[in-house]
C-alpha cells in the first residue's frame, strides 16, 4: 500500500504503523504529483490519501483519489480528512467497491483504525457517519429519508460503516432477524432494487443522495 499525507510526521507514524500491523508500505507521497507518479508506476492494493494537500490544500487528494479510481478501479482507498467534504465526496463514494472515508479527529482507536484498512483493501466500503448525518443535514428540505423510521435511520447509518446485519444487531441490541427486516424496509421505501451486490448496502444512502442533489 501506499500513504499520501503531506504531513510528513503523521504519514511516516501511519507507515510505522502499519508496517509494524503486517502490511506492506511501498511508498510515501507529500503531494497528490507524487501520489500518481507512484501509483501509476506500481498500483498497489490499497492507497491511504489526505483529502487536502499542497499546493492549494484543498482538494487535491480527493481529485487524486478520483483520477485513480478513473485508471485504476482495482486499487483501493482509504480518504483521511480533518473536515466533513461533502461537495466532491460523493461521485467517489459511489465508485465501487473498496472505499473508506474518515475523520482523522475520529480515529481514536489504532487495532479499530488497522481493521478498517485491512476491510477496505479487501473490498468493503467503510463511510465515516459523520459524512452521512452531514449529508442527511444539507437535505433535509427534500430529504427522502423522511420516510425512514427513526430504527430504520439508526440501521441505515450502520450499514454505511460496513456493519453485517449481526454487527448492526449486536450494537443495537436486536436480533439478525429484525435488522433485516429493517433493512428489507430501507430498500423498500428508498425506491431501490433487490440484487445480489452486498455493495448496495453501502451505496444506498449515498446513490440515491447523490441522484437527488
Amino acid at each position: 500500500m501506499v500513504v499520501a499525507d503531506d504531513d510528513v510526521l503523521l504519514r511516516e507514524g501511519l507507515a510505522s504503523l502499519l508496517t509494524r500491523s503486517g502490511f506492506d508500505v511501498i511508498g510515501q507521497a507529500g503531494d497528490a504529483d507524487s501520489l500518481m507518479t507512484m501509483v501509476r508506476k506500481e498500483p498497489p492494493r490499497l492507497a491511504i490519501i489526505d483529502i487536502r494537500m499542497p499546493p492549494t490544500h484543498s482538494a487535491e487528494g480527493l481529485d487524486a483519489a478520483l483520477q485513480i479510481r478513473r485508471e485504476l478501479p482495482d486499487v483501493a482507498m482509504l480518504l483521511l480528512s480533518a473536515h466533513v467534504e461533502v461537495e466532491h465526496a460523493l461521485e467517489l463514494l459511489d465508485g465501487g467497491r473498496g472505499i473508506g472515508y474518515l475523520l482523522k479527529s475520529r480515529v481514536t482507536d489504532v487495532a479499530e483504525f488497522v481493521d478498517t484498512v485491512s476491510r477496505v483493501a479487501e473490498g468493503a466500503s467503510i463511510i465515516d457517519p459523520a459524512l452521512i448525518q452531514e449529508l442527511v443535514s444539507a437535505r433535509r428540505r427534500t430529504d427522502p429519508l423522511e420516510a425512514l423510521s427513526a430504527r430504520e435511520r439508526e440501521v441505515l447509518i450502520l450499514m454505511t460503516e460496513g456493519l453485517s446485519n449481526a454487527g448492526i444487531g449486536r450494537r443495537l441490541w436486536i436480533t439478525e432477524g429484525t435488522v433485516e427486516k429493517h433493512v428489507r424496509n430501507i430498500l423498500s421505501k428508498l425506491d431501490l432494487a433487490e440484487t445480489p451486490d452486498d455493495h448496495r448496502r453501502v451505496r444506498a444512502v449515498i446513490t440515491y443522495l447523490d441522484a437527488t442533489s
